[in-house]
């Protein structure tokens, strides 16, 4: 990952913050996009000249586009693109709303579509890249995520299939992760909820959480974000150079278990 220019969205908590600091670890310059402007400061600072933090609203195509050309400008080029933001969706088949539905869309799938769209350019004038899209268990087996979050996730995974396809003969992957039941702070809220908090109340909230999901797997823990960051390290990185069009599912056996379905 030398010198290699990396953009990650939803880079402010969670497995966006843990890509970040271990990309930058193993020599690459990122760019980390979100919202949360005082925690992305904090995390570019404490990663050093390596990092810089950029506010994104990833649900605004133009954000997109502004953060994607700022950072080609800034790098001369872009080698990998981490569409990794998301959040809490709502509704359910007999509840959801028009504005649940557009919500849920604009974040999980067209944060995604609009990345891809606004990267490839880049990518293919420069000769090649990586594209890593946050997908989900939840786009593969039923009861692992909220309605619209489970149909989201599911388009993720398949544009991502598609792009892989188109974008392959000018060298570009297209990959995406699926992570299983990862302790990050969007079981209580999200980064904006988490930043409401103290630290304290935060760690307490992330142990509580640890020892509830450890039991969601068959191996005995909790999925981490370092788990997905080293996901990603491997399809960025020239190890992965001839995976393309694939869903890298990180979730210690989850979704081999039988789940009861809902009553």
């Amino acid at each position: 990952m030398e010198e290699k220019r990396v953009v990650i969205t939803g880079g402010t908590s969670g497995i966006g913050e843990a890509t970040a600091e271990l990309f930058v670890k193993e020599g690459a310059r990122v760019v980390i996009a979100g919202r949360s402007k005082e925690k992305g400061r904090a995390i570019a600072e404490r990663l050093g000249e390596r990092a810089i933090y950029q506010y994104a609203d990833v649900t605004r195509e133009e954000d997109i586009r502004r953060l994607i050309e700022d950072a080609a400008e800034r790098f001369g080029g872009i080698d990998c693109l981490f569409n990794n933001a998301g959040g809490r969706t709502g509704g359910t088949l007999e509840t959801v709303t028009e504005e649940d539905f557009d919500h849920a869309m604009r974040l999980l799938l067209g944060s995604v579509v609009f990345g891809m769209k606004h990267v490839a350019p880049i990518m293919k004038k420069q000769g090649g890249g990586c594209i890593i899209n946050t997908s989900s268990v939840a786009a593969i087996r039923s009861g692992q995520g909220g309605y619209l979050y489970s149909a989201a996730k599911a388009a993720v995974t398949h544009v991502t299939r598609i792009a892989g396809l188109e974008l392959g003969p000018f060298g570009i992957r297209v990959n995406a992760i699926s992570p299983g039941a990862i302790a990050t702070p969007i079981f209580w809220g999200g980064s904006e909820r988490a930043n409401e908090l103290s630290e304290e109340e935060n760690a307490r909230k992330m142990e509580k959480l640890k020892k509830s999901l450890a039991g969601a797997t068959p191996l005995p823990r909790a999925g981490l974000p370092e788990d997905i960051a080293w996901a990603a390290l491997y399809l960025a990185s020239d190890e992965g150079s001839f995976v393309n069009c694939q869903d890298l599912v990180v979730d210690g056996g989850r979704t081999a278990m039988f789940v009861e379905p809902p009553r």
